[in-house]
Parts: C-alpha cells; structure tokens; sequence
C-alpha cells in the first residue's frame, strides 16, 4: 500500500510540474539589465562577495578600497567591538540602498556561509594566521593585513594550508603593486644593477621586548567588546581598554614584541622580492652601529637601518648592485645610480601607498586563480625573515638559520622562540 501510494504521488508530482513548466514557458520572462551586464553593472556571476573580519582603522581603509570595485558585493562583518559592526554595516547598506549587510560575533559564522567567496581580514596580528588558516580551511580566499603571522612556525604553517587548500592569498604588503617599487624591484632582480650585493630595509624600530601586560579595569560588557575573542590564540591577560587600539601587545608577533616585524613586513618584503623571493637569510647579527646585518647564502646583505636615507618618504629600500643602485620610498619617487637604468622607461609616481592596486590584484587572482604579488610563500619568506631579526634582537646575539628546515643551528634557545602555544580552542 505504501509503495503504490508513492508511487501515485511521484506520478502526480510529476504532471502537477510539467503542466506548471508548460505555463512558465508561455509567460514572458523579465530579466533586469544589470543582470546580464547592460549600463556597465556587473553580472551576479561575475560579482566577488566578500566578508570582513575584524574591521577597524585599517579595515576601513582596505574595505574602502575593495567598495570601489564595481564587481565586489561586501556581505558580512564580523568583529568584537559592536560600534565597529554597526560602523561597517551602515557603509555597506549605504553603498548599496539596503539593509542586507549581516553582522557576527563569531567570525566561524561568517565562514560558514556559503555565498561568501573571500574574506577581508583585519584583525590585529595576533589572529592573523589562525583566522587566515580557517578561513582556507573554509573554502574562502584571503586577503590578510599584516604582519601576517606571529612566528616562524606559523608562517610554516600558513603557507602550508594556502598550499593544500588551493586558496588565493594576498598579503596586504600593497607596495608590491605600486610602479617604483615594482620597477626597483624589477632592476634588482634582473642583474640590471649587476650581481646583487646589499639590499636595505628601513625596520622603523630595532629593540625587542616582551608583551606587555597592562592592569586589570574590570569586564566589559560581552555585546559590546568580546574580550576572550579579541585575545583568541593569544595568553589570557585581564582587559584594559588601552590593549583594544593602536599598535598594541598584538603588533610585534608572539613573544618578542616590537623590533623589526611591523614595518619590516613591508620593507622586508620589498627586499625579499629584490632577491626574487629566494629563502631568507641565513646568519642574523645583532645591531651595530645602528645596522642589523643578515647574509643570504649566496653573500648578499640584507640590512636593517633607521638613518642614512634618501628623503623619499616612509618605507624606504635601497638595492645596490656591481653596477648600480636605486632607492625608492613613499613618496612615488626613485633616485637611480644612473638615467641609463629607466632605458627609455616613464614609471608613474604614485606616493602615499594605496592599497587600491594590491587589492584589485587580489579580486583578479580569485577569478582567474593566477598567483597574486603578496602570495602566501612569498609573504612566508619575508615574514620569517623577520621573526629570525626579531630573535637575534632579542637574545642579543647571532643566530643561523637553516634554511632547508627553518631551524636554527645548533640553537635550542632561539628555536624555543620559533613557536608559541596557542590557547585553546584555537590550536589545530
């Protein structure tokens, strides 16, 4: 009896549709223009959607950025702070004359949703890499500020997981899309200046110190600030408004505070790319004379400075080869060692470093799945760089990378400093 009576009902399911098929296909079907392209909207298919995490000063700055892209539609917002959620879902609704803007406490709920594409996320340091991780886990891809990752072990890890789940990843070091710096880059990587001799990169401070922990001012209410997720992987430490803004305990990646990790991440990275992103160095000295010295393992320096620059603005490399050098900053502006260098060449003067490029970078790459220019091993390379400066600042001392296992020799106290615990439940 059951049997014959589902069977009738599939039999009448299925003349009940095709009878309903037959009326929809003699009614006009109205499709709307920016659907399929017409007066330059972009077609749904071709939109990215996009979701942001931990969107403060500078969330707002990138997620300016990805709002003037035509094909980017920004879904979602997820951060700890309820005046941040409200803040970013009234420019989201705004740009688009609705009320569809979604906001989570979890960022976890945010990666579940299915019609996310990519994530914008601008935490602080401290949940950069593990946030990044999940949201690769998730099937998102990533477009993550930095510094990217709070150690040496970590950057392992991250660009491991980009690897395996195929996910596009672009670190927010948007100088790498910028024309004079790309172009400083280009000489140096090409022999134009001669085989490379010294590279140099401004760390906008070179002392190391610990954490931080700042006296207790009681609980903010849970709604408003979520503290336990602000601290996410990091130690528990008791709340203090001062930890929520600025360059704070999370800037200087894991234990060793300060030192080279949160500007070198750019100029670092610059450097990293002069070498065409070999493996970082080798040996790490120690300042002296206000230069920190690191040999790459075909000779050639990296060189940490605060003085000596051209006045070309913030974020300062120079690049000196046999033959020639170049020097480049934020202000747009090159010197070269010679006019011979630009070959004819006109390279546009961009100052102020937006992220505009870098970011359309990134939407390009989740289209066409190509590798963009702040790609996770590239970011990996710089990063650990860094963190490898940040030890010998730290123990005061050199130290010697190996790095075919990214350990260093012969050196249990600084591989103790490769890696940190993460508290739970933010390990995996």
């Amino acid at each position: 009896m059951t049997k014959k009576l589902s069977s009738l009902h599939r039999r009448r399911f299925l003349k009940g549709a095709a009878t309903t098929a037959g009326a929809v296909a003699l009614a006009p079907t109205i499709i709307p223009s920016s659907a399929i392209g017409r007066d330059g909207a972009v077609p749904p298919s071709e939109r990215v959607v996009v979701g942001g995490i931990g969107i403060g000063r500078r969330g707002t700055y990138d997620l300016g950025c990805f709002l003037e892209q035509s094909d980017v539609q920004f879904a979602a917002v997820c951060d700890v702070k309820e005046s941040r959620r409200l803040a970013i879902k009234k420019t989201a609704d705004e740009k688009y004359g609705n009320d569809n803007c979604a906001m989570y406490n979890d960022f976890r709920e945010l990666l579940d949703r299915s019609d996310i594409d990519a994530v914008l996320i601008a935490t602080g340091p401290n949940w950069h890499g593990t946030s990044t991780m999940l949201a690769a886990k998730a099937g998102k891809d990533i477009y993550c500020e930095k510094p990217c990752t709070k150690n040496i072990a970590q950057s392992i890890e991250l660009a491991d997981t980009i690897r395996r789940t195929a996910r596009i990843f672009q670190a927010g070091t948007q100088r790498r899309n910028l024309p004079h710096f790309a172009f400083a880059c280009y000489l140096a990587r090409t022999g134009k200046l001669g085989k490379l001799q010294k590279v140099y990169a401004h760390p906008r401070g070179m002392t190391a110190v610990s954490s931080g922990w700042l006296p207790a001012e009681g609980d903010p209410e849970a709604l408003k600030v979520d503290w336990d997720t602000y601290l996410g992987p990091a130690a528990w430490r008791p709340f203090n408004p001062s930890h929520l803004d600025g360059f704070n305990f999370e800037k200087g990646g894991g234990m060793v505070g300060g030192g080279v990790l949160e500007w070198g991440s750019h100029c670092v990275d610059l450097c990293q790319w002069a070498v065409n992103d070999c493996p970082p160095p080798v040996e790490y000295n120690p300042p002296v004379n206000g230069e920190m010295v690191a040999t790459y393992d075909d000779g050639c320096q990296l060189i940490l400075r605060e003085n000596g620059w051209i006045p070309l603005g913030s974020c300062p490399v120079r690049f000196e080869g046999e033959t020639g050098w170049v020097e480049a900053g934020d202000s747009g502006k090159m010197v070269l060692s010679s006019p011979a260098l630009l070959a004819g060449r006109v390279v546009d003067e961009i100052g102020g470093y937006p992220a505009t490029y870098h970011v359309r970078d990134f939407l390009d790459c989740v289209k066409t799945r190509a590798q963009p220019k702040g790609n996770a091993e590239a970011a990996a390379r710089a990063h650990i760089a860094c963190h490898a400066a940040n030890i010998a600042l730290f123990l005061n001392r050199q130290v010697k990378l190996d790095v075919t296992k990214y350990e260093f020799l012969n050196d249990e106290a600084a591989n103790r400093l490769r890696s940190e615990a993460l508290r739970e439940p933010w390990r995996f």
